[in-house]
């Protein structure tokens, strides 16, 4: 179950960032299933991100610095149409190997949103406004998850966030199998059939 509050520093995006972008193709070779192979999907996310989307005038920041496997970061701050492209769940689980707790976009594919959510990867918010203009990268954020509030202390300034809706029960759970249980869709395992 996430906290209430999201704290720590944003990685910034633009527009239509890709499940390519997010974990390049060449990196879908490693086994989720071994541990040492596992961390490399942290290792490689976000590693297909242009540098003109990371929203600094100075070039792209790394990531995940080389030789690591987890981000300095806790958050992503995307525009419109987050996560397009194919429709990989290796995308919000890599970024959830990464570090990454939520992501704060304008818009979502829905892809990617159903991914993240029904695999309990990442918190996909959704912005009111198109807000990645008013972030840097490495700026310090809390997100209130109750008050559906995102805030920039860096700046100091406040953006209003979209509610949940019912993806907060999928998400609390841990996922939607975790939820299915919860609510005995599906049984528990070791549990009499």
């Amino acid at each position: 179950m996430p906290e209430k509050k999201i704290v720590g520093k944003v990685y910034v995006v633009g527009d239509n960032v890709d499940t390519d972008q997010i974990i390049p193709a060449k990196h879908l070779v490693y086994d989720t299933h071994s541990p040492e192979e596992r961390k490399l999907f942290g290792k490689y996310a976000m590693s297909g991100v242009p540098d003109e989307e990371s929203g600094l005038p100075q070039g792209k920041i790394k990531f995940v610095k080389d030789g690591e496997y987890c981000s300095e970061f806790t958050i992503i701050v995307g525009g419109k149409n987050f996560g397009c492209g194919s429709s990989r769940e290796h995308a919000p689980l890599a970024l959830q190997i990464a570090g990454i707790q939520a992501v704060v976009a304008q818009t979502y594919a829905r892809i990617f949103y159903r991914n993240s959510v029904d695999g309990g990867f990442v918190i996909p918010l959704e912005s009111v406004d198109n807000i990645h203009k008013s972030f840097s990268t490495g700026d310090r954020v809390e997100i209130d998850l109750v008050a559906n509030k995102f805030t920039n202390a860096t700046t100091g300034k406040s953006f209003a966030l979209r509610s949940l809706g019912d993806a907060a029960d999928i998400i609390n759970a841990g996922g939607l199998f975790d939820y299915a249980r919860k609510i005995g869709m599906i049984k528990r395992a070791g549990a009499d059939v």
